[in-house]
């Protein structure tokens, strides 16, 4: 007897805040979505950020160009920037990838590409807070972007200046401002601040992803657990096997995060995802010491934000492979310098949490159809951006699947970009 097939319109792989975001929306237009991930809704890249809806981030991540800041990380010295030599030596075609795309024309046009997407990105979150219940998760004070030098202090000036053009709101800080806003900073230690007053944080992202996922299943959506790799194309359709079940749907969407080239790869395509690694810990602090927004300092590439479990310290970048083992090189020394901004008390956590973030040379998410598979969707790649543009990325590609007009131009998007001879299949 043959075993029974259950149906649905899509499947969507990877429950973070992409995959969650684009169940949610093409839920919304009417589609039966079955969203699978092999653990919590939020469990991994999604949960370990610094909580940013990033509306202030009009401008990409750009590799560095002058000579003085490339000379300070070749010395793999540096909070902000830390490598494996190994993995850079794999990752130097990315990396040449990477900095031929942050020439200036090139970021320009690059930024302007994915700029509707971050304009949008806090009314996308906000369509879903009170159904979902995340209001007390969300705060609308911005963020504090520190500076310990006064010569930093003056070049961010500067550079804000330059991003007025943009509408964005924000205010120049000086040590006695600042501590009216902070008033648990300790004396001395910052010269200036920018406070960026658009984007909203969060105090606890994994828990506004989950939140998503359970609207989604209110609204009779489908969450299973399951392991993508069980994908497969059968006779146009795409079958899953899901708890002992199997699935088909016309549809598949690609949403793994970091994981996502482990599963096309299997339909011939490999992207140029490299890996920007980041960790974080959690420490006590007193109410009137916590910190009121999130700080980032930008010199050394961290952020302190209050979460619910405590004071969150993120660190920047690590350039190394997803899966090695953990380094805790960047946290410690982050560490010593928050201790001087901020009073910390113990750690709260066994062990820091490590996560990777996806990034593409191009600095800009694959967002759409696969170019040799009918039925086929991809949404990864987000970087730095991926809990600021999941709602925007899910809008998108649900009017890109239902051939709705779409907020934006999808083109910059394409997977095609990196794979010039596609051709539908």
């Amino acid at each position: 007897m043959a075993t029974a097939i259950e149906q649905a319109d899509v499947f969507v792989l990877g429950a973070g805040i992409v995959g969650v975001s684009v169940a949610l929306h093409l839920q919304e237009r009417g589609r039966r979505v079955l969203l699978v991930d092999r653990g919590e809704p939020g469990a991994e890249t999604s949960h370990g950020n610094a909580g940013l809806i990033e509306r202030s981030s009009v401008v990409p991540y750009a590799f560095p160009r002058d000579i003085a800041t490339l000379a300070s990380l070749a010395s793999n010295r540096s909070i902000a920037v830390r490598y494996r030599p190994a993995a850079l030596l794999r990752m130097a075609p990315w990396l040449a990838r990477y900095w031929w795309n942050s020439a200036p024309d090139r970021l320009d046009r690059l930024g302007r590409s994915i700029l509707p997407l971050i304009e949008r990105c806090i009314d996308e979150h906000r369509r879903w807070t009170q159904a979902a219940g995340t209001e007390a998760l969300m705060r609308g004070e911005g963020w504090i972007e520190l500076y310990r030098t006064r010569q930093g202090f003056d070049m961010a000036t500067r550079g804000a200046t330059e991003l007025a053009a943009y509408g964005l709101a924000y205010d120049l800080l000086d040590e006695d401002a600042l501590r009216r806003l902070e008033p648990g900073l300790i004396a001395g230690s910052v010269s200036g601040a920018v406070h960026w007053r658009d984007p909203v944080t969060v105090s606890d992202p994994g828990a506004v992803t989950r939140a998503y996922a359970a609207l989604f299943v209110a609204r009779g959506g489908l969450l299973k657990p399951a392991d993508a790799a069980s994908l497969q194309q059968e006779n146009g359709e795409w079958r899953l096997s899901v708890d002992g079940a199997e699935w088909q749907a016309p549809e598949a969407v690609v949403a793994l995060g970091p994981w996502s080239n482990d599963l096309v790869e299997r339909f011939g395509y490999r992207f140029p995802i490299g890996f920007k690694r980041g960790y974080h810990m959690h420490y006590e602090s007193a109410d009137d010491t916590a910190p009121r927004h999130p700080l980032c300092d930008a010199q050394a590439g961290f952020v302190l934000t209050t979460m619910q479990r405590g004071v969150r310290l993120t660190t920047g970048i690590e350039l190394a492979g997803r899966d090695e083992p953990s380094d805790s090189w960047q946290l410690d020394r982050a560490e010593r310098i928050a201790r001087q901004i901020v009073p910390l008390g113990r750690r709260l956590d066994a062990e820091p949490w490590r996560g990777a973030r996806p990034c593409l040379p191009d600095m800009l998410p694959i967002i759409g159809a696969a170019p040799r598979h009918r039925g086929l969707w991809f949404a990864f790649g987000h970087a730095h951006h991926g809990f600021t543009l999941g709602p925007a990325t899910g809008r998108l590609l649900a009017e890109m699947m239902t051939g709705a007009p779409t907020l934006c131009d999808p083109a910059p998007f394409a997977a095609e970009r990196f794979l010039p001879q596609a051709r539908s299949a």
